[in-house]
């Protein structure tokens, strides 16, 4: 679909009253929140209400304000003490859910496991005494490197129970990607596998966290969890397996009291600059904040299996695969593998075999459920169902009519989720039992949260008209800094606006006051819900030998929301082949990882610069987009634009 056709459609939902999709009696009627008057509530006294959101969770010491803010640092439930692995395990234990299951996991080739909470007990306890034993001490940072496997959220909650802070990296990431993340961290541990499985081969996992390490001066010890029996280099005295580590590990340690300011964890992701930004979540705001929005937003029952597709190297995969569901006690479903292997049925499959009730997946996955055919969920029993959600980026209506008619059956309701790696949680949902719907809209602010839409001088703009989205008072779940760098935090996301975070996204009000997300102002490609610097892409183009210079922009796509098109200039002693361009893709997925390979790239002479040097963008996404371009006067060379033009139409 062309980006004015995409538009197109997006307006008729917009401007639809048709397109309208209310809870069912008997969905509300069952519903965790019934009663709207809850927005009302939360408004009159928005401290008050996160007060009593947070009262659903243990403390071992109450907290003496809820909220000190002094712009733009905000501090939660200050002098609290609490802890994330005890609030995620051990009070359900005394509630009931001994032997209820916490984690069911389905692997790529078949394998199946499942951790009931007594289970995850002891499996969490134990590894939080192997990282004592290890000199692991409160605030260390431990880096995470693993596939999808019960494993990686069993030492996210070793590191919670014992007050270190850990750092997931996303599997997908490449060896540099990895040096990166451990050494801005300074990363006391490593927890790696000596591989992960993907469509039926095995990621080198071990072998990039061993080329991540090469100048390395600040990890000690390695992890190694055996999840595919390949084999791999243990370097002596630095390596050690997990499994053995196990054998003589001790269960039962205390859960470490922490303040509700303390690091729960550090996340990266992209920024404008190229270089990845370490996000600080802290305990109890964090907390506060996902497993609330996740009892209300799913409308989570004790006896529902939940699944949230996303990896645990997102916050997605924080929020709403570890912390929220088990913080509320919840059945979570982890899976290894890909949604079509072996066949394009998986998803389908592990609904009908485990009867999920709530699913959880992003708009790309939706999108290429649709290319492959209805044939797919049709030949499985989705009958469980009973509620579905969509995360990562905008849903166009398409896909999300689609996912209510084929997968949802036209019974359950669908919550489209807006929110950040910074935000911690989601922001705007509807909430399933009183929000009416409507496809392609997230629909408005959860409770004792404010959002608007703002011009440039950030005046709210009317309905109907497209602004920035901003967030206008603090909220639990908000990044507390970027990790050893305070003023990029406050230039990036409180220096567009006075008194607003800057969310980075275009979004425009309707009549009723639901927020449509138009997506990034910023130099940050979406790809299939990933956020990748377009900064972090060209770097690693130029870094190739035969590359001059590089402009990276994010182009429609049907199927990932946007996909990376790269234009590049080559040095003089080199010249255009395809087999360049297929060896300049590879060198990008080597330096970032698989998810950043470029879908185009576009060798030209020169690139679109103005007379002071800066490089057009904005006018190479209207040529990826298929747009008419705007002023060109102000360019040094006019006519590169109109030769790319005619190339990229090619």
């Amino acid at each position: 679909m062309t980006g004015q056709a995409a538009n197109a459609k997006l307006m008729q939902a917009f401007l639809s009253d048709d397109l309208i999709f209310h809870p069912s009696p008997e969905f509300r009627n069952n519903a965790n929140v019934q009663d709207a008057r809850i927005y009302l509530d939360a408004e009159e006294n928005w401290l008050q209400y996160w007060d009593k959101e947070a009262g659903n969770l243990h403390w071992f010491k109450k907290w003496d304000r809820t909220l000190e803010w002094e712009q733009p640092f905000a501090k939660w439930f200050v002098g609290g003490k609490l802890n994330a692995a005890y609030n995620c395990i051990d009070r359900h234990l005394r509630e009931g859910r001994k032997n209820k299951a916490a984690i069911i996991f389905e692997g790529e080739p078949g394998d199946s496991r499942v951790l009931t909470y007594q289970d995850l007990y002891r499996e969490v306890t134990k590894f939080a005494n192997v990282l004592k034993d290890l000199g692991v001490q409160k605030g260390d940072r431990v880096s995470l490197y693993m596939p999808m496997i019960p494993e990686l959220p069993i030492a996210m909650l070793a590191c919670a129970r014992i007050g270190a802070v850990h750092s997931v990296v996303f599997g997908g990431f490449a060896a540099e990607a990895l040096r990166d993340r451990i050494n801005d961290a300074g990363s006391k541990i490593v927890i790696t596998t000596d591989g992960g499985y993907r469509r039926g081969k095995i990621l080198p996992m071990k072998k990039n966290v061993d080329t991540a390490l090469e100048e390395n001066t600040t990890v000690e010890k390695v992890i190694v969890v055996k999840r595919t029996g390949a084999e791999i280099d243990m370097v002596a005295g630095r390596d050690l397996w997990y499994h053995q580590l196990m054998e003589d590990a001790v269960i039962g340690c205390p859960a470490e009291a922490v303040g509700a300011e303390d690091m729960l964890f550090i996340l990266y992701t992209s920024g404008t600059t190229g270089k990845p930004k370490g996000v600080v979540h802290s305990t109890g705001g964090y907390l506060v904040g996902a497993s609330s929005t996740h009892r209300m937003v799913f409308d989570i029952k004790e006896d529902d299996i939940y699944w949230c597709t996303a990896d645990i190297g997102w916050i997605t995969g924080h929020s709403y695969v570890v912390y929220g569901p088990l913080a509320n006690g919840a059945t979570t479903v982890l899976f290894e593998g890909a949604p079509d292997y072996p066949a394009r049925d998986r998803f389908w499959a592990i609904i009908e075999k485990y009867a999920v009730t709530v699913l959880y997946t992003a708009p790309t996955a939706i999108r290429a459920f649709m290319k492959w055919g209805e044939q797919w969920p049709a030949g499985r029993d989705l009958s469980s169902l009973r509620l579905l959600g969509s995360v990562g980026e905008p849903i166009n209506p398409e896909a999300w009519l689609w996912y209510h008619e084929q997968i949802g059956r036209g019974r359950c309701p669908i919550v489209d989720t807006w929110w950040q790696t910074e935000t911690g949680h989601i922001m705007i949902s509807s909430l399933p039992g009183i929000t009416a719907a409507k496809p392609g809209s997230a629909s408005i602010p959860l409770p004792g949260l404010e959002l608007d839409v703002v011009d440039p001088a950030g005046r709210p703009m009317p309905a109907g008209q497209s602004g920035f989205l901003v967030i206008k008072r603090p909220w639990p779940g908000m990044l507390g800094t970027i990790y050893k760098d305070a003023q990029r935090y406050v230039d990036q996301y409180w220096g567009r606006f006075e008194n607003m975070y800057f969310t980075g996204d275009r979004a425009l009000k309707d009549k009723d006051g639901y927020f449509w997300v138009l997506g990034r102002v910023d130099d940050v490609i979406n790809v299939s819900g990933h956020r990748i610097s377009t900064m972090e892409v060209e770097s690693a183009l130029v870094d190739h030998p035969a590359v001059a210079e590089a402009a990276v922009i994010g182009k429609k796509h049907e199927i990932k929301g946007q996909a990376i098109s790269a234009f590049v200039t080559l040095r003089d002693n080199y010249t255009y082949t395809d087999q360049l361009v297929k060896e300049l893709k590879a060198h990008v997925a080597s330096k970032i990882g698989a998810l950043a390979r470029p879908d185009d790239i576009f060798l030209t002479a020169e690139l679109p610069k103005t007379r002071s040097g800066k490089i057009m963008r904005r006018l190479l996404r209207d040529i990826a987009d298929g747009k008419t371009l705007g002023d060109i006067s102000t360019l040094a060379n006019p006519e590169t634009i109109m030769q790319l033009k005619e190339q990229y139409a090619e």
